[in-house]
């Protein structure tokens, strides 16, 4: 059930406050230490953050898409790692689970992971097996009650925290599609995992990721997603996400435009070239409308789109969309702050130069722009035909 409008309003007033009270000025800190403090991680925890998305008889807050998309528009005006540090408990972490999880798994894990007890992280991605998941070599191979996991997971977001990891493993011998492949939830302290490096990225500091490496990691069979009867229906589940997670992302990105946005503005009315603010220059609002405008048709379609979902209908087409044009627009938009700051936005001590690295991942993760332009145009031949 949808929150009352009074509540809603509550909730993210006290979300927005926390982000430019809390949020935004340690946002420095987070770039210098690559880590978020534990106290600030904690007050995170205590707002409910980590349970936005998980029904509220498990903790969480329960909230529709529409309304999960409102508040990612606030948290995505912080920096990423913010966020990320929530995103996998409120998506793909958790919503297999919610969708397809046997009534023990969710009594065992939804109640921790809504609270934060748990860090969840999501095991697809290999050093071979990236955007074509289908084809990934992790096995899993069946031995009485218990399956024996080997294999190596790489660029797993929130993985040196986790203590719940969701693994797509390959149970079905000599198959070479995600038709083989089962979801497994495997606690972090299983014997057998072992971590790589913290990866060194591009932007992003603060949200950690490294390579996980199973060897002959022993899970019961109860561990699948489901139960033993969704053997080699991993891909199912992971589709059934999808949709939720794409829409999150993409009001991240607008959240992120807009702070570009609002910094960008706020930069060029108070610099002076040539006698008088740099906002007078018309090339100058050229750049500021075209970012307007990307910017607010993005929410507008996120928007539309997260509550058709909630309305029960197929959104898979225009998940997609969102996720592809939003990523994109960002990417577009931090272009042109770091233009419109001239040198200064080349200078690290300006935050238009951090979101300038830091959103370029989000064209990447939880689906390329590549693979959405896939998804977009083969739905459209299969609806015409």
């Amino acid at each position: 059930m949808p929150l009352d409008d009074d509540t809603l309003s509550q909730f993210l007033d006290t979300l927005d406050r926390f982000v430019r009270e809390r949020l935004i000025p340690c946002e420095a800190e987070v770039a210098e230490t690559d880590a978020i403090p534990p106290a600030l991680a904690e007050e995170i925890r205590t707002m409910g953050l980590f349970g936005m998305s998980i029904p509220q008889e498990y903790g969480g807050l329960g909230l529709t898409m529409a309304e999960e998309v409102k508040a990612a528009f606030v948290l995505g005006q912080a920096s990423p790692a913010f966020r990320s540090l929530i995103g996998t408990n409120n998506g793909i972490g958790s919503q297999g689970i919610i969708i397809d999880g046997t009534p023990e798994q969710r009594e065992r894990y939804l109640s921790r992971l809504a609270t934060g007890e748990l860090i969840s992280s999501f095991a697809l991605t290999e050093p071979d097996a990236g955007s074509d998941a289908g084809s990934l070599s992790t096995s899993a191979k069946r031995d009485g009650d218990h399956y024996v996991i080997n294999g190596t997971k790489r660029f797993i977001t929130n993985a040196p925290h986790a203590g719940l990891f969701t693994v797509f493993a390959r149970t079905k011998p000599g198959s070479t599609n995600s038709s083989g492949v089962t979801a497994f939830l495997v606690e972090g302290n299983t014997a057998g995992i072992t971590f790589g490096a913290r990866d060194r990225k591009m932007g992003q500091r603060g949200t950690h990721t490294c390579d996980v490496i199973f060897q002959d990691v022993r899970v019961h069979k109860t561990s699948i997603i489901g139960g033993p009867d969704r053997e080699n229906q991993g891909f199912r589940t992971a589709m059934k996400v999808l949709d939720r997670g794409r829409l999150h992302i993409s009001a991240v990105c607008v959240g992120a435009a807009e702070r570009l946005i609002r910094d960008s503005l706020s930069y060029a009315m108070e610099r002076r070239q040539f006698g008088e603010a740099l906002a007078e220059k018309q090339l100058i609002q050229a750049m500021l409308a075209d970012s307007k405008a990307e910017a607010f048709a993005a929410r507008c379609m996120i928007e539309e789109t997260a509550r058709r979902r909630d309305s029960g209908q197929d959104v898979s087409t225009e998940a997609a969309c969102c996720k592809m044009y939003a990523s994109e627009m960002v990417g577009r938009v931090a272009d042109r702050a770091v233009q419109i700051h001239g040198g200064a936005g080349y200078m690290s001590e300006y935050s238009v130069e951090r979101f300038y690295r830091d959103v370029r991942l989000f064209r990447i993760y939880e689906g390329t722009t590549q693979i959405q332009q896939l998804i977009i145009a083969r739905n459209m031949i299969r609806d015409a035909a």
